[in-house]
């Protein structure tokens, strides 16, 4: 809340190892809730996936409690199968139909329309911290180190690990071909994220705004959250196609 994600990252290259994460409690969504309810009737909560945190059952935990609380408020809590900035599209596809004036049932399927063919692909500068996504074993993420070996992963409800590059240079163009394999020559919305890598993360932009038929293209900073799992001189790319 009082930090910003190059801090955090800051905090957690000192000391990787104390570095934890946490999934807010119900109160702290029901909290959420009620100040959200004091500017609107209707609220939308987006979550990241059920696959990798508890946030989801908090916020329906906090539904519950605010029915007698906030009766006059209504509240949906949708799990948006994604994380990093793939989740966010989802997020902003959804503010913009309320901007609009668009309804609740109406922001929601704005929303899943963007949840059901937003992909994201990310490219990690070292295997040493993965296994904290559960995905692997902490002695394999080790051996992996110790190999230099970096892998690129996409997240879909899960993390899946779709590749591994020997090194930076590799791997981005692995990244590159993987959204090209999906996407072509089709009009699409791009953000461009990283974990403390801005430098990186910059020069991916351009290429990807050169490459692409981008209908708009954001940088983003990879949340410490993700960051906790990925690591430092993360980048990748979230994206879906136009229609």
């Amino acid at each position: 809340m009082d930090i910003t994600p190059t801090v955090a990252y800051k905090l957690f290259l000192e000391d990787p190892d104390s570095f934890k994460s946490s999934a807010p409690s119900p109160e702290d969504c029901l909290q959420g809730f009620r100040s959200a309810s004091q500017r609107a009737e209707s609220i939308l909560c987006l979550t990241v996936s059920t696959k990798l945190s508890m946030m989801f059952n908090s916020a329906c935990d906090a539904k519950e409690l605010a029915k007698t609380e906030l009766p006059d408020t209504t509240i949906e809590v949708m799990d948006t199968y994604q994380a990093t900035p793939s989740e966010g599209m989802v997020a902003l596809a959804a503010a913009r139909a309320a901007v609009e004036g668009k309804d609740l049932a109406e922001v929601m399927h704005a929303a899943e329309e963007v949840r059901d063919k937003v992909s994201a692909i990310l490219f990690l500068d070292t295997i040493r911290h993965v296994y904290r996504s559960g995905r692997i074993p902490k002695v394999a993420s080790q051996i992996g180190s110790v190999l230099n070996i970096k892998p690129i992963l996409t997240v879909s409800g899960v993390v899946h690990f779709a590749g591994m590059a020997r090194n930076r240079k590799q791997g981005i163009e692995k990244v590159l071909q993987m959204m090209r394999d999906k996407v072509g020559d089709s009009p699409v919305h791009v953000s461009v994220t990283h974990a403390y890598a801005l430098d990186e993360a910059e020069k991916l932009k351009e290429r990807v705004a050169s490459e692409f038929n981008c209908i708009e293209i954001w940088l983003s900073e990879f949340s410490p959250v993700m960051g906790y799992a990925c690591g430092t001189g993360t980048v990748g790319v979230a994206f879906y196609p136009e229609g």
